[in-house]
């Protein structure tokens, strides 16, 4: 069951300038150390770092929270699982939200898209709730 969904799209050019004013203030408060080791392991780090700003408003949205109640920016952090499909890793209040809106006896899965296309950034993110046995099961089974 769907209990939650979240779209953005942000600005690459946008997020370039926000890092010449604010440099690494901006990125401290915004990414989680994982973050910024993926941007910063690439030739195109403004553009990584648009998508996964993308990907933080996308999963407030989907939370029902938008970057405020308890929830922050850095709450919130893509990560890559081992077949490389992206997701988000929750803590704190973003943590708290999460849990709060799963239903009882099912598990919180969270689906994330991330595309660009020059300089614009998009970002879907899909929580669903599934059953606690059926989650499970496909925990051993290949993504």
């Amino acid at each position: 069951m769907i209990i939650g969904i979240g779209s953005d799209m942000s600005d690459a050019r946008r997020i370039a300038k926000v890092l010449e004013r604010h440099g690494e203030r901006f990125i401290d408060r915004i990414f989680t150390a994982t973050e910024r080791a993926k941007a910063e392991g690439r030739v195109r780090a403004v553009e990584t770092y648009a998508k996964r700003f993308a990907a933080k408003e996308a999963c407030a949205k989907a939370l029902g929270t938008g970057i405020r109640r308890g929830v922050w920016w850095r709450d919130m952090g893509v990560v890559n699982l081992p077949s490389g499909r992206p997701t988000m890793h929750l803590t704190g209040g973003a943590l708290k939200r999460l849990q709060a809106i799963t239903p009882q006896g099912c598990v919180a899965r969270i689906d994330l898209t991330l595309s660009d296309e020059g300089p614009m950034a998009q970002a879907l993110v899909v929580i669903t709730a599934v059953p606690e046995k059926d989650a499970q099961k496909s925990a051993s089974a290949p993504l």
